[in-house]
């Protein structure tokens, strides 16, 4: 089982040395830090976030509850109280060894408990990178829905990545809590 936490500077170092690669950069988050990670962006990163009085970005580690080993990283942003809706964004599982076990669905599963029950959001989307199958069929099994493709949204040397609009809605959230008969 996974237990989302907050994300603090005493969890900067384990972030880092996961993030070892220009290219894993990108696709976690974006052009939103330069490549290597280092404690100055993270900083920032990190500055107002967890705030149930002011929320707008929500940062976690993912730690699972058997072993208290942080396995992972995850965060919501992108709050807009007005539509009651937020972003998931910066997916990792943290050691590649560690993927294919149902992590990352413990992971989003958790977050979107806090976004649909604690946060009172309607809707929950993201944007995940096309060539990136497993994290789609790990979202797909969380129930969101593909709404779109932004194509040709990044480039990455001589390539162009493009971009998997999802989203789910609180009442298809809850109907998958509800237990089948």
């Amino acid at each position: 089982m996974i237990e989302l936490q907050p994300f603090t500077a005493h969890d900067f170092t384990q972030l880092m040395e996961w993030v070892d690669d220009e290219r894993l950069m990108k696709e976690w988050s974006g052009s939103m830090f330069s490549f290597p990670l280092s404690e100055a962006g993270l900083t920032w990163y990190v500055e107002g976030s967890n705030d149930m009085n002011d929320p707008d970005v929500f940062i976690y580690k993912a730690v699972e509850t058997k072993t208290g080993l942080t396995v992972g990283h995850i965060s919501l942003g992108g709050i807009s109280q007005r539509d009651r809706a937020g972003r998931i964004t910066r997916v990792l599982v943290g050691k590649s060894t560690e993927r294919r076990r149902g992590i990352c669905q413990g992971m989003v599963r958790a977050l979107l408990r806090i976004g649909f029950e604690d946060l009172q959001l309607h809707r929950i989307s993201l944007g995940v990178y096309d060539f990136n199958h497993a994290a789609i069929n790990c979202y797909l099994k969380c129930g969101f829905q593909q709404e779109g493709v932004l194509r040709d949204v990044v480039r990455h040397g001589d390539d162009y990545w493009s971009l998997v609009e999802m989203g789910i809605l609180e009442d298809e959230w809850r109907a998958l809590q509800t237990p089948t008969a």
